[in-house]
């Protein structure tokens, strides 16, 4: 067994299939086969089951997976450090962001860290507040940013970017021409929710629970899973919505959407620098910290 082996069998796991491994690291799929029944040979037992058209890691596959993501991110670690102490921050870094940092506020910081450091990769993933948070518990990522906080123990948070939400209605809706609504009136409009698991909703329940409400008191007609498919909805009628002005910036800007206050919820919230608590990092993650805090101004 070698780390090679690891690599290949983390990416069947990730793309569930032989093939789309095989495309992603490119290589043949009998070569890939090959390399997984060496593993498989290796620890005597059988670590993928293929169940239909999908390949799903067995329960021995799910502990070696585990174990895989530490091994290959101390390996880059090692990679890194060695290259620090030589004097070349190099190497390759996984970091990720919850809706809006991913789409908005990330690409932008690793354009300006990638211009000082020429010899640096970095794979920025995008998914919910829940989801980028676990992936930093299992080792997929070294850091996110997030739209909200989390109570696990692991995790420590430095707050990064303050945000103010708002009401965002389509520019012919009969609030459009309003800088503010009273708090009853929103809970009759019908209203876009996020998903379980964003950080947004996380955000607008902490703001309703300080007024002794929880969003189902709102008139949801909908739960979309995206920042990007809230707004096509509000653009097409199908309810208003809070978002971040961050994510509408261009449609506040043309005019087709337009951004209120609710008065009497506080809908101001940070976005969240998340790291594992226990996880020392790696000097390229370090790096990228000072980068990321220096351009914020935070301590």
């Amino acid at each position: 067994m070698d780390l090679w082996h690891l690599t290949i069998f983390k990416k069947i796991v990730e793309t569930r299939g032989f093939s789309s491994a095989a495309r992603e690291i490119n290589l043949t799929q009998p070569t890939v086969s090959s390399h997984m029944k060496e593993l498989e040979n290796h620890f005597n037992c059988q670590l993928v089951d293929r169940i239909g058209k999908a390949t799903v890691p067995t329960k021995a596959g799910e502990l070696l997976y585990a174990y895989t993501n530490q091994l290959l991110s101390l390996y880059e670690e090692t990679e890194t450090a060695m290259a620090e102490f030589l004097g070349n921050i190099r190497g390759r870094l996984a970091i990720g962001g919850s809706t809006i940092p991913a789409g908005y506020i990330l690409p932008k910081l690793i354009g300006s860290f990638l211009e000082q450091y020429k010899n640096v990769q970095i794979s920025l993933n995008s998914g919910d507040t829940e989801q980028i948070i676990l992936d930093i518990l299992e080792y997929r990522l070294e850091l996110g940013v997030v739209g909200a906080q989390t109570d696990r123990k692991r995790i420590s948070q430095a707050k990064l970017v303050h945000d103010d939400m708002r009401l965002v209605v389509p520019a012919n809706h009969k609030w459009a021409k309003k800088t503010h609504i009273e708090l009853d009136q929103l809970f009759d409009e019908p209203f876009i929710m996020r998903e379980s698991g964003s950080g947004t909703l996380k955000s607008l329940q902490n703001s309703l629970s300080k007024l002794g409400k929880t969003p189902r008191a709102l008139n949801g007609v909908a739960e979309f899973g995206s920042t990007a498919s809230v707004i096509q909805g509000i653009k097409n009628g199908v309810g208003v919505s809070i978002l971040s002005p961050i994510a509408v910036a261009d449609e506040l800007s043309s005019g087709t959407l337009k951004a209120l206050t609710v008065k009497g919820l506080d809908l101001s919230r940070y976005f969240y620098l998340t790291t594992h608590r226990n996880r020392t990092p790696s000097p390229l993650c370090d790096a990228f910290i000072k980068f990321v805090k220096t351009r914020f101004g935070v301590e």
